[in-house]
């Protein structure tokens, strides 16, 4: 008997879905830093074993969209309600359980196991954590509740037995061998917009889009041309920063996190581009791969 199927990781921004993520597939698969709206598109992270085989999708944050970027990764996060054989609802122990009531009705309604993910709770104590069971049990009847620290692994073997238990008798979807359906070229890009998020403050990485432009690999090295791509002139100068400073410390950063990921040697080269209001535009969009139509 083999099985295999779809676990969906949804919820608000912020509450850990990329750590619970890495957790469950052991690799590296989702961007984390401290900031909201890091994940932009459904990632996948293939977990293989003889006789099953779990497929994780990583969602960006549901939020209320102020402009068209947001819509799309809106989009993403609905479309997880639809495929899934397992949903994942991920908040944590200080969220507010109101938040995104519209979303939390659509959950309310499906007819999947429903696994409730209380993250976080390394921070919290038992009393708050008991009155948040409590809570979401009036919310979500039909979802069991699990309590755990993604950060700290702390429960996450009990989540992931729940799991290949709810899994359905299916074939395999993808390749034994694969670890997401993503391309390497993908990663990189990540890598990149992980060291913008974590080295500029305040609007700047949210203005911002990575673009691989080349991806040579040789027997010893890869060598990559990348394009950040921001709104405003202004902007450019910000990732640029003083003689090109700023640029390098992040060109070096991702660099050393590429090596690490591809298991190779990498030549990089970063540059500077200006596509005015591309977040807002749907040419812009769709040629950055955010079309979900």
């Amino acid at each position: 008997m083999h099985k295999a199927g779809f676990v969906n990781i949804v919820g608000n921004p912020n509450v850990g879905k990329s750590t619970l993520m890495n957790a469950l597939v052991g690799e590296r698969i989702s961007i984390i830093t401290s900031k909201a709206q890091t994940t932009r598109h459904r990632i996948l992270g293939i977990v293989n074993t003889e006789d099953m085989q779990i497929v994780y999708s990583d969602t960006p944050g549901v939020l209320d969209p102020q402009y068209k970027l947001q819509e799309s990764m809106l989009s993403f996060s609905r479309s997880a309600l639809i495929d899934a054989d397992v949903l994942l609802y991920v908040t944590d122990t200080v969220e507010k359980s109101d938040k995104n009531e519209d979303f939390l009705n659509k959950v309310r309604e499906l007819n999947i196991p429903v696994l409730l993910l209380i993250n976080k709770i390394d921070v919290s104590d038992q009393k708050s954590l008991e009155e948040m069971v409590a809570k979401w049990r009036g919310l979500l009847p039909n979802a069991e509740i699990i309590p755990l620290s993604a950060k700290e692994k702390f429960n996450t073997d009990y989540l992931l037995r729940r799991i290949r238990e709810m899994l359905p008798e299916s074939p395999a979807f993808f390749d034994k061998d694969a670890l997401t359906d993503r391309p390497a070229r993908f990663f990189v890009t990540e890598i990149i917009r992980e060291k913008i998020l974590e080295q500029y403050d305040q609007e700047i990485p949210y203005a911002v889009e990575v673009i691989v432009e080349q991806f040579k690999e040789s027997e010893k090295q890869i060598n990559i041309n990348a394009v950040i791509y921001v709104e405003r002139d202004s902007q450019k100068g910000i990732i640029i920063g003083k003689g090109g400073m700023a640029l390098k410390r992040v060109g070096t950063d991702a660099r050393k996190d590429m090596e690490a990921f591809l298991g190779k040697k990498v030549f990089l080269e970063l540059y500077v581009k200006v596509e005015k209001d591309w977040r807002s535009k749907e040419r812009a969009l769709k040629n950055f791969g955010y079309d979900n139509k």
